[in-house]
């Protein structure tokens, strides 16, 4: 019964106001009460065996059994109804993301905690997780670049995809910047979002690769595609992989920090992006916070209003209690009313 009236509204309240009567009844029947009972007056008792039954006593119910039914159909005539409001968002401009990440070794660098790639991937999970209504895919490079994901909307699998990236000497080592970029743009010239961006970033200055970042940019401004770079890297010195040991394991020395900032804000800049650098894994989330606020995507939202009346099963009710009234009356409560 609770369920029920979970969420009731009643289209005509005034109708309660008739719940007042009730009381009154109530009150008319208790001073009425003795003298509702059949009587018959005789001289004496005497001869007569008096023998009070539990019937009488019962009868008061056959009255809570019409104040009762009149309670529910004075309550389904304020017609109650159940309200159930359903959005639904739409996105009206869609937003095509590619991310292109460098995974050369000099990612493996230790100047964001734990490392530059661990940090870059953790803050890249966040961004995914903020753009729940925007496709997402994947460009890694090294000396060499492919595509990891194509633009997909299911968060997880970009997601796993994300936290699955790691360095890999399979890839040739270097930073073909203009090679990431250009398989970016190939990647997203076929989409038909109406929005398209790609986000690259970069620790190093591009020294290898088919293709140079400028034929790459030339690239992006034709397909209309916005690109936001990003330095990784702090200013100076940095703990970074210098070689090999006979045990597998990388050699960290202190080295320069060497990013080609302005290849970065060229290729920005002529393609209607924005060039920032994250010198700590603070300032990264920054950045991408910045971007997701730059690049918003248009949502509507839609509001339906579901009625469904609920007088029905009072109605119902009250009758079945009216006739249990009825039926007592004539047959068990017969000789008493």
């Amino acid at each position: 019964m609770v369920e029920y009236f979970n969420n009731i509204i009643f289209e005509n309240p005034s109708w309660f106001w008739l719940l007042l009567v009730i009381p009154l009844l109530v009150l008319w029947y208790v001073l009425n009460y003795n003298k509702q009972k059949p009587a018959v007056k005789i001289s004496s008792l005497k001869g007569f065996k008096v023998q009070q039954g539990i019937l009488p006593k019962l009868r008061p119910v056959l009255f809570g059994l019409q104040m009762l039914g009149l309670a529910l159909l004075i309550t389904a005539m304020a017609r109650p109804t159940t309200l159930d409001i359903t959005k639904q968002a739409q996105t009206s401009e869609a937003i095509d993301i590619m991310m292109t990440i460098d995974v050369s070794g000099s990612m493996l660098a230790k100047d964001l905690k734990p490392d530059r790639l661990q940090a870059l991937k953790e803050v890249a999970v966040e961004f995914v997780e903020k753009r729940p209504s925007d496709r997402i895919g994947l460009v890694i490079y090294a000396g060499e670049s492919y595509t990891r994901l194509p633009v997909t909307s299911d968060k997880n699998m970009v997601i796993n995809s994300l936290k699955d990236i790691e360095y890999d000497t399979r890839i040739k080592d270097g930073t073909a910047i203009g090679m990431g970029l250009a398989t970016a743009v190939s990647r997203l010239k076929d989409s038909p979002a109406e929005s398209r961006v790609i986000i690259l970033l970069t620790d190093g200055v591009n020294n290898t690769g088919q293709i140079d970042p400028q034929t790459a940019t030339e690239l992006a401004k034709k397909y209309n595609m916005k690109v936001y770079t990003i330095g990784l890297g702090t200013n100076g010195m940095a703990m970074s992989p210098v070689a090999r040991m006979p045990n597998g394991e990388l050699r960290f020395e202190m080295i320069q920090v060497e990013i080609d900032e302005e290849l970065m804000k060229v290729i920005a800049k002529e393609t209607g992006g924005r060039y920032f650098r994250a010198t700590d894994k603070h300032k990264l989330e920054e950045i991408y916070d910045e971007i997701s606020e730059l690049e918003t995507t248009e949502i509507e939202e839609f509001t339906y209003e579901s009625y469904t009346e609920k007088f029905r099963p009072l109605v119902i009710l009250a009758g079945v209690l009216f006739l249990f009234e009825f039926s007592l009356r004539y047959t068990l409560f017969r000789s008493f009313v």
